[in-house]
């Protein structure tokens, strides 16, 4: 049983797990992988899925079970079928050549991902140089990025910014992958600045409210914690943010893991006190499998901290409640 508390420090002798919350899924993929799910329920298997739904293998795998086939490219689905977009978005090249195949497509673009497709497109029809931060070949900024190839240039941390050529220095604007860390963005930011002084910055942050509100629970995990626990996988870019903030706020020592199998019991000498969260591609059933593996090494006494209740949902993607209807038996 968990208590939400602020850790006031173990009592002598104790071991204890300091559980973040919020952790785990967010709005955006819970969404997308219901998406799955009811499509599957919808039309029956098999559903393709345009590259990895979410970046987590245990939700990947589960999916397959049930009928999701992965598939990295449209034409490797056969024609007149059904396509989902992942949560990370997609270029419009690839709407264009799902309808040449005559496929019926699922968009579940994580809504914070559209809005910073909408934001390409706006800037680029004003004819700004679009900075975009982010890691080259993530699946996100290569959606984002198809958006307005000709105006947006990739800046994959501050070593980018010095190569950086624009048309016009009064008219760049930066935008971002929505998984960054806010400090590693502002880093870039904060270089932009200094070469363009009349940087345009966009009208919200683009980093999403998840991956802060993880950021902002695991540092208070690592002012206590001598170990933080990440459970996540590693083409997840949040969760690896996640580490690296732990580290940064000072955890001695932070780890990734896809579940508990892959903890080292090395990693407990000398530690009285685990950190745990987990990225927001991650479910929560694989948090209750590392407490439990805590738990089985006397690490029993869990308290959950606290540092953001999240209240956001995200309606099913607007195609398959088309669909949905278009399908509804008359009344």
């Amino acid at each position: 049983m968990t208590t939400q508390c602020t850790p006031s420090g173990p009592t002598p002798g104790s071991r204890r797990v300091l559980l973040a919350s919020p952790r785990g899924w967010c709005a955006g993929v819970h969404r997308a992988v219901l998406a799955v799910e009811t499509a599957l329920e919808q039309y029956g298997p098999p559903i393709y899925v345009r590259h990895e739904i979410v970046h987590n293998k245990h939700v990947v795998q589960s999916l397959k079970k049930k009928g999701a086939i992965f598939i990295e490219e449209t034409a490797e689905v056969p024609e007149g079928s059904i396509v989902l977009f992942s949560a990370h978005g997609v270029a419009p090249t690839v709407h264009t050549e799902a309808a040449e195949r005559n496929l019926t497509t699922i968009d579940a673009t994580c809504p914070l991902v559209t809005k910073v497709h909408r934001e390409a497109i706006r800037y680029a029809r004003e004819d700004y140089d679009i900075l975009l931060i982010g890691h080259e070949g993530h699946e996100e900024v290569i959606g984002t990025t198809g958006e307005a190839p000709d105006h947006i240039t990739v800046v994959d941390g501050p070593d980018d910014v010095e190569n950086i050529v624009v048309r016009d220095d009064s008219k760049v604007v930066w935008l971002s992958q929505t998984t960054l860390s806010v400090e590693e963005t502002m880093q870039t930011v904060n270089a932009l600045e200094t070469r363009f002084p009349d940087l345009t910055s966009p009208p919200s942050d683009d980093i999403c409210y998840a991956a802060q509100n993880r950021q902002t629970a695991v540092k208070k995990l690592a002012e206590e914690a001598e170990l933080v626990i990440v459970v996540g996988s590693q083409n997840s870019s949040n969760s690896v943010r996640l580490v690296e903030t732990a580290l940064s706020a000072g955890a001695p020592a932070a780890h990734l893991v896809d579940s508990s199998d892959e903890i080292d019991e090395a990693w407990l000498d000398n530690v009285t006190t685990v950190g745990l969260t987990s990225g927001a591609s991650a479910p929560d059933g694989l948090v209750d499998g590392v407490l439990q593996w805590f738990a089985e090494r006397g690490y029993d006494n869990i308290e959950t901290v606290t540092t953001a209740n999240e209240t956001i949902t995200f309606a099913l993607p607007q195609d398959l409640r088309r669909n949905l209807r278009r399908h509804d038996p008359e009344p």
